[in-house]
């Protein structure tokens, strides 16, 4: 924001976790954005963050590894339905190596509206054959959980950037989750 001569707090940040590049600057800039100045921030944005991936790498959340093994190995599906556009998503997987416990992943591009709108979740569900009301998710941002309650999906709030979360549960780590939270399927 600030090459194109905005300022942005860290709690204006914060407050956009979970929402697509257009949504948020349209937002904070006004809903008459051109569609090439929305484009070409978003696509500087999302260079400097997977080339920060690939020069300084990245970690899971403290107990992600577990859950994902776990729940994979007891024979959950699992997908990754985010606002991010697709390049970040290959950006993760390649520096983390996770895609083998999703069965599914949606990407921003994928849907027509972005959190807290459901339709990335709701994707990922028909994607996976599961109904709504079967599924989990698992956020850290309270447009995320919006979108976990207008689906019709149970939600888990993890307390990574935000210190107050409107969810099924609300948990500070990963590392916390009860464990016997996943047993509800039926």
């Amino acid at each position: 924001m600030a090459v194109e001569n905005f300022s942005l707090t860290y709690d204006e940040y914060v407050a956009d976790f979970g929402k697509r590049n257009d949504e948020i600057l349209r937002g904070r800039l006004g809903a008459d954005l051109p569609d090439e100045f929305v484009a070409r921030v978003s696509l500087a944005k999302e260079e400097v963050y997977r080339d920060l991936i690939r020069t300084k790498g990245l970690n899971l959340l403290p107990g992600a590894a577990r859950w994902l093994e776990r729940l994979k190995a007891e024979g959950w599906s699992q997908a990754l339905a985010t606002s991010a556009p697709r390049g970040n998503i290959d950006a993760v997987f390649a520096a983390l190596g996770i895609e083998k416990f999703f069965d599914a992943v949606i990407s921003s591009e994928e849907v027509k509206a972005g959190k807290p709108e459901p339709d990335v979740f709701l994707a990922a569900a028909a994607k996976m054959g599961v109904a709504p009301d079967d599924c989990i998710v698992i956020e850290d941002a309270p447009a995320g959980l919006e979108a976990a309650r207008r689906a019709g999906m149970k939600s888990i709030g993890v307390l990574t950037t935000h210190n107050e979360l409107k969810a099924d549960l609300v948990a500070p780590n990963l590392d916390q989750l009860p464990e016997g939270f996943f047993r509800f399927r039926g």
